[in-house]
């Protein structure tokens, strides 16, 4: 009985074991099945997140790539500065050659007259003095020159606070931004980018300092004589000149005017003689006892092209080459960055801008089939120095081949034209502008529209006045004063009320005793000051902004500027023609017509312009490239502010200033055409 008991339970039990085997196996399979299942399902979500992560870096490519430029720009700038610091000093170990000052130090110069320096526009440093909230922790703090990490951090709060006001040119309500004083105004405009560092530098190593040396810093964004209403810069000049003339044992100053500051000294010249309350009192004589030289380097006496083109535009050369290489950040509507339009907002606030606006009309920039620089071909070929002397009247410039030339089929007295056809025809087959065609028309746009902070006086123009300025017609520097009354007549009326851009027919007009003519060459008066000599220091041989090619721009975003330099524009080959700017010769800001006129002809010997006839001297300083990256911006530069760290323009001032005249550094020194160019001008003196 007990065998069939056993027996019976091994029957059961392994009856239970295959039954629980069947269940494990089919347990297995469901298993497996929910394994392949759940791998499908996820190799479904792996490709459905595949496709969203394209799309979202399909819809974030504009950022990319904002950020990738970005990021490249400070890249380069910070290994640069780094290339430039480092390699020759602690890698190289390159020995430095002696500059200037040390030179003329061993041969016996020293330090005699006084000097004061006058910079430019935008080189002097802006600091903080009263602001709004946006721009708290900011007291005393530079908002323009040095760092300008501030300017990445919250740009358009430093935007609001650098414009000025619209209606009157001075402060806007809550917001005070003053010169930085002193010589760090301007020595460095940015962290190893010099501006007067060098010459001061090299000044000191013959004695120079601050009781013989001074700075003349002032807010380069006003008109020049709302410098005087507002900070009383040019009675703080006048004081301390007449200090230095004293205090250094009544030595004449030496007076070193740089870019703009050349038209605000030029101001200066005219106001300390007037009697207040709008002059300074000085008397007729002031200057000639108080002035041996005024140095003007890189000189824009007749104005610069590129200044029509920030008012009009807010481009240049650069900016339009950016534009053009990047349309999708600053022309893109998704971004909304309206790059352009802020700086416009903010420039056109500055007068100091249109001061610096051509002077001279079609007599001096040329006419619509006419302009000084005719019979010439661009030509960046390097070629002999030549030296040559404006004492030998029988010089004929035109047979002498040097320096940048410019083509013949260049209709350069256009200085704005729609279309490159506008450019180059005839003027009989374009569109005649009548000043008439200027009326302005209101336009029916309501500027609380909801279209962003960003506006500009373009927004008060209809479409058919936008499209009647283009109608492939082209401007010259006497209708362009009519233009920009038509675009921006706010501006206009403020800037106008300061400077004037004409030819004076009587400067014994009573007229010309107003502020507004004082800051013109050739609508005012040179001082009674017949010992004094005045120097015209500028480099030559580098392409220089001279007209521009428009078009319309395709934007139909409202609030934008609805014109455009056409940087698909091009030349034949050696044209001066590319990315819709025609260049001419200068040192890429001043072209050569406006800084050596007046010292080649307007005040050459006694004329109507220098009764007194005060000695001019011309030194041009050819361009020459550094042939590597650890020379920096080179000794012999050329370019407009690299100037200033140019050795033969150095060694020239430091001779002046030790007491040397013009007749003994070596007289004029040309390479350009400028007396060619000045004796083609029909200008009764």
């Amino acid at each position: 009985m007990a065998s069939i008991l056993r027996f019976r339970k091994l029957y059961y039990v392994e009856q239970a074991v295959k039954c629980s085997s069947v269940g494990f196996e089919s347990l297995d399979q469901s298993t497996k099945i929910d394994q392949k299942l759940n791998k499908k399902e996820e190799d479904v979500n792996n490709l459905a997140l595949g496709i969203n992560k394209r799309k979202r870096a399909k819809e974030w490519r504009c950022i990319d790539s904002c950020c990738w430029i970005i990021g490249c720009l400070c890249t380069t700038w910070w290994l640069l500065l780094l290339l430039f610091h480092c390699w020759p000093v602690t890698l190289l170990r390159v020995p430095e050659l002696p500059g200037p000052g040390d030179r003329l130090k061993r041969e016996g110069l020293t330090a005699l007259h006084p000097v004061v320096l006058v910079p430019g526009i935008v080189t002097g440093g802006l600091e903080l003095w009263e602001g709004r909230p946006c721009a708290d922790g900011l007291f005393r703090k530079r908002l323009w020159g040095g760092s300008f990490t501030e300017l990445f951090k919250r740009p358009l709060c430093l935007l609001e606070h650098l414009s000025l006001h619209y209606e009157t040119g001075l402060d806007q309500p809550g917001i005070r931004l003053r010169a930085v004083p002193g010589m760090v105004a301007a020595d460095y405009f940015a962290p190893g980018y010099f501006v007067w560092a060098v010459l001061i530098e090299n000044l000191a190593k013959i004695g120079y300092e601050g009781k013989n040396l001074h700075m003349a810093a002032y807010d380069w964004r006003l008109s020049f004589q709302n410098t005087e209403i507002r900070d009383h810069a040019l009675t703080k000049l006048k004081t301390r000149i007449e200090l230095m003339y004293i205090t250094n044992g009544y030595k004449k100053v030496v007076v070193l005017p740089h870019s703009m500051g050349v038209i605000y000294f030029l101001h200066f010249l005219k106001w300390v003689e007037k009697p207040p309350p709008m002059g300074g009192g000085g008397g007729p004589r002031w200057c000639a006892k108080h002035i041996k030289s005024i140095m003007n380097i890189g000189p824009a006496f007749l104005g610069v092209p590129k200044a029509v083109s920030s008012l009009f535009s807010a481009e240049g050369k650069d900016a339009s080459y950016l534009r053009a290489m990047a349309p999708g950040i600053f022309d893109s509507e998704i971004l909304g960055l309206q790059t352009f339009e802020h700086v416009m907002r903010m420039s056109r606030t500055w007068d100091s801008i249109v001061s610096l606006m051509p002077k001279g009309g079609d007599t001096i920039w040329g006419s619509m089939d006419w302009s000084p620089k005719e019979g010439h071909v661009c030509d960046f070929s390097k070629k002999s120095h030549s030296h040559t002397s404006l004492s030998d009247n029988n010089v004929n410039n035109s047979d002498i081949k040097r320096g940048f030339r410019v083509k013949a089929l260049a209709k350069y007295g256009r200085i704005i034209s729609f279309g490159k056809a506008a450019s180059v025809l005839h003027s009989s087959q374009l569109p005649t502008v009548d000043s008439k065609e200027f009326s302005r028309t209101s336009a029916s746009l309501n500027l609380n529209i909801s279209c962003g902070d960003v506006w500009t006086e373009y927004d008060e123009m209809n479409r058919q006045s936008i499209q009647n300025v283009a109608a492939h017609k082209a401007y010259t520097s006497t209708t362009l004063l009519d233009l920009l009354r038509l675009v921006a007549p706010k501006m206009m009326r403020r800037a106008e009320a300061h400077f004037s851009h004409g030819i004076a027919d009587n400067l014994d007009d009573p007229k010309y005793n107003h502020y507004k003519y004082w800051s013109n060459p050739l609508e005012t008066k040179l001082p009674d000051a017949p010992d004094m000599e005045i120097y015209c220091l500028y480099g030559v041989g580098l392409p220089t902004e001279r007209s521009y090619v428009y078009k319309l721009s395709p934007s139909s975003r409202c609030k934008s500027i609805p014109y455009k330099i056409d940087s698909s524009v091009n030349g034949e080959e050696n044209s001066c023609l590319r990315g819709g700017v025609y260049f001419a010769d200068g040192d890429e800001s001043v072209p050569v017509l406006s800084a050596g006129f007046m010292c080649a002809k307007g005040w050459r010997g006694r004329t109507r312009f220098n009764p007194s006839g005060i000695a001019t001297y011309i030194k041009e300083y050819r361009h020459k490239p550094t042939t590597s990256l650890l020379e920096g911006r080179g000794t012999e530069s050329g370019s407009h502010v690299d100037i200033m760290g140019n050795s033969a323009l150095i060694e020239d001032i430091l001779r002046i200033a030790a007491g040397a005249t013009g007749d003994e550094i070596g007289g004029d020194r040309i390479h350009s055409d400028i007396l060619r160019m000045s004796k083609g001008i029909n200008l009764p003196l």
